[in-house]
């Protein structure tokens, strides 16, 4: 079972951090091990198992605290937010490709060498286009490999049309979101207060989404969101940098 990263408050990527374990109610913690003989000796009931560590209390009041865990919904339960939402629509996307990508007659095309970049209207950028005239922001941030995988090239063939229709699509290396230890889950984050994150089946079936106002978990969001968009290139420039990689 793999694990959720929640946060840390060490600025240089090491310890302390919290983690979830999905489908439980638990969180490991990573911390430095006590080893203060008057403290330990103090300890009750201890196991031959468990071991102690040491983290700050801002770490647990910052990301533990939570709700009860969010039910896994069908996608179309947040399809309402992309038209409701007050001010900023913000997606990061972690996969090396989409099943429904694959699936698509576009990727067909793209397949078969055709120039996929100016698409005709369809709902989705209909609505982006109606939202950001309107003074909204869509926007995401998506991330690449080195080299960028078939799924990830077909996006970025793609993502023109978008952009034209109103949206910020922006680019960061996978190597990149690692060193600033970015979730490694999609997301949707609606005006900085709905988190919904996806769920995958291994050939990256959409499964449906957790839905959530936890503020320890929108908070987490927020974070990453702010230093993915930091750091992130526009599309322009992340399909100058793949063209000289292929």
């Amino acid at each position: 079972m793999t694990l959720r990263y929640l946060g840390t408050t060490s600025d240089d990527g090491d310890c302390p951090t919290l983690y979830e374990i999905p489908e439980t109610d638990e969180i490991l913690v990573q911390g430095d091990r006590e080893t203060d003989p008057e403290h330990l000796v103090q300890l009750r009931d201890v196991k031959p198992s468990e071991t102690f560590v040491r983290v700050p209390r801002a770490l647990l009041t910052r990301y533990a605290p939570r709700a009860a865990a969010p039910e896994l919904q069908p996608f179309s339960s947040v399809a309402h937010l992309f038209r409701e939402f007050r001010h900023t629509a913000w997606r990061l996307e972690t996969r090396r490709g989409y099943a429904t990508d694959r699936r698509s007659e576009k990727w067909t095309r793209w397949q078969a060498g055709e120039d996929i970049a100016a698409e005709p209207a369809n709902p989705w950028r209909q609505n982006v286009a109606e939202q950001t005239a309107a003074g909204k922001r869509f926007e995401r941030v998506r991330l690449i490999d080195e080299p960028a995988t078939d799924g990830q090239q077909f996006l970025l063939a793609s993502a023109p049309s978008n952009v034209a229709a109103g949206e910020d699509i922006r680019y960061l290396t996978r190597a990149q979101a690692e060193q600033l230890r970015l979730p490694d889950f999609d997301f949707w984050l609606f005006d900085s207060r709905i988190l919904a994150r996806f769920a995958f089946d291994e050939a990256d079936t959409t499964l449906g989404v957790y839905v959530t106002e936890d503020p320890a978990e929108v908070l987490a969001a927020c974070q990453a969101r702010d230093a993915a968009w930091h750091h992130a290139v526009p599309t322009q420039e992340a399909v100058k940098r793949v063209a000289s990689t292929v």
